[in-house]
């Protein structure tokens, strides 16, 4: 069966008084209906950039390209800006990071959930409104019809959330990328998000694609993890075997600096990674993650590879070979 999205060789560039800095740098990743693909990783890594860059939304400095992204087989690198833009909110949507500045404060939550839908699809207003309801219940709003009248302001930030995620379900999209969609939220309310999104993917055969820098997440939610550095994405595979068998030392970094109830006691210190992500601005050469390495060879500083295919298709970026990675 085709992959519902792949994408090979994807770059961003944004245009600097300094030169380009490589935002998103020959990322290359696919997603089937029905999965959650994770992407993780430090601030400033890329995560964020490639979503916009999947979904047009790039600012007007960034220039996107790819050899290869099929959305549903389609090519959209042939679609149009008014193409994209049909695509969008259909087809595929997302749920960004903070609903409060996503939300327009002016407008009612029902005069936007149902602009979405009539938008798109041709619906009667009626129509639109009996949908926004059934989708406000289904993400566990209730009065739903009464709460079409409120405006952002009036909700507490779980419910913003879930009338994000509500908006994005309107036009039955076939993949929903989130970033961030919980950093907002308190740890109970939280949950409860990341469990709705997983009975809405399963439910409605959907395929996920969370961004996000809390490893505990990825693990709980996602069926493929990409982690990515510097703009590239440094580690790929099941997210059972990533995190059972790190192959790449900045996967191996990011887990030590997590407490694990039985390994790490209290009063122990817990693991950190030296430095910053480097920046990506001009001339890039070898390992982006040399310099905050306790494994870098002379050799990663001008030599850099693409994946390598490792057992079970869990790919790595690094010269070493997993048995030399210190666990």
């Amino acid at each position: 069966m085709a992959n519902l999205l792949e994408v090979e060789g994807l770059t961003v560039d944004i245009a600097m008084r300094g030169g380009p800095l490589h935002a998103v740098r020959d990322v290359t990743l696919s997603i089937n209906r029905g999965e959650t693909l994770g992407l993780v990783g430090e601030s400033g890594c890329g995560k964020s950039m490639t979503l916009l860059a999947l979904m047009g939304l790039l600012p007007k400095r960034a220039e996107a390209k790819a050899r290869r992204l099929l959305l549903g087989g389609r090519d959209l690198l042939a679609v149009s800006k008014a193409g994209m833009s049909e695509i969008r909110g259909s087809q595929m949507t997302m749920i960004f990071q903070e609903p409060m500045t996503s939300l327009n404060p002016s407008y009612t939550i029902g005069n936007q959930l149902i602009e979405v839908i009539r938008r798109h699809k041709a619906v009667t207003r009626a129509q639109a409104k009996d949908r926004a309801v059934f989708l406000l219940e289904k993400v566990g709003i209730a009065g739903a019809s009464a709460r079409l009248n409120r405006y952002p302001h009036e909700l507490s930030g779980g419910l913003r959330q879930r009338v994000m995620i509500a908006m994005a379900l309107m036009c039955g999209p076939e993949l929903i990328v989130a970033d961030e969609p919980t950093t907002a939220l308190d740890v109970t309310v939280q949950a409860q998000i990341l469990n709705l999104l997983g009975d809405l993917r399963r439910e409605f055969n959907m395929a996920l694609i969370m961004v996000t820098h809390d490893l505990g997440i990825i693990a709980r939610t996602t069926d493929n993890v990409a982690v990515m550095y510097a703009g590239e994405i440094v580690e790929w595979g099941r997210t059972s075997e990533v995190f059972a068998a790190p192959k790449h030392p900045y996967t191996r970094a990011l887990l030590d600096c997590i407490p694990v109830p039985g390994r790490v006691h209290a009063g122990q210190r817990l693991g950190s990674i030296r430095g910053t992500v480097p920046s990506l601005q001009g001339e890039l050469s070898g390992c982006a993650f040399r310099a905050r390495c306790g494994h870098a060879r002379d050799e990663c500083r001008s030599e850099h590879l693409g994946l390598n295919s490792s057992d079970s298709l869990h790919d790595f970026r690094c010269i070493l070979k997993p048995k030399e990675l210190v666990v």
